[in-house]
């Protein structure tokens, strides 16, 4: 059974685009929780603690809504497009930690890594990532409040 999965990954951007939002963003959400982990990971090697908190920081809904709003300008039309349905998704029940607003960024941005992946877009997923990466900040004004009410 493995071996049609794989032959079914990467398929084409139109059937990829075929799965709702909410089922991409499901795929996306651990497509970019590994890439965050691989990062935090080879940067040095912590207790597990330490490597849970720095992920954590990275994952959450107010930082991966800074990074959508980031990337958007970098976005192809089609991508944006996969992003605008993440975000207007309907049946997304928002964690008490999170703003609706940021939630439903977030499920954006994790639809986009989910889209990119069922695609083998393999490179755009590592390129957009190390946007993140290395120009949202970690902390901001809005993500230290969000913490302090944690």
């Amino acid at each position: 059974m493995c071996r049609d999965i794989q032959q079914a990954i990467p398929m084409p951007p139109k059937d990829a685009a075929q799965y709702s939002p909410l089922a991409l963003a499901f795929l996306g959400d651990c497509i970019y929780e590994r890439q965050v982990r691989e990062r935090i990971l080879l940067e040095a090697n912590r207790p597990a603690r330490q490597l849970h908190e720095a992920a954590v920081s990275r994952v959450r809904a107010a930082y991966q809504a800074k990074a959508a709003e980031h990337i958007l300008p970098l976005l192809t039309e089609e991508e944006a497009d996969i992003f605008r349905r993440g975000r207007n998704a309907t049946g997304i029940s928002v964690p008490r930690h999170a703003t609706p607003a940021d939630y439903r960024k977030a499920t954006g941005l994790e639809a986009l890594f989910g889209y990119w992946h069922l695609c083998g877009c393999e490179a755009r997923i590592t390129e957009i990532f190390s946007v993140i990466w290395q120009e949202v900040p970690l902390h901001t004004p809005e993500t230290e409040q969000n913490d302090s009410q944690e």
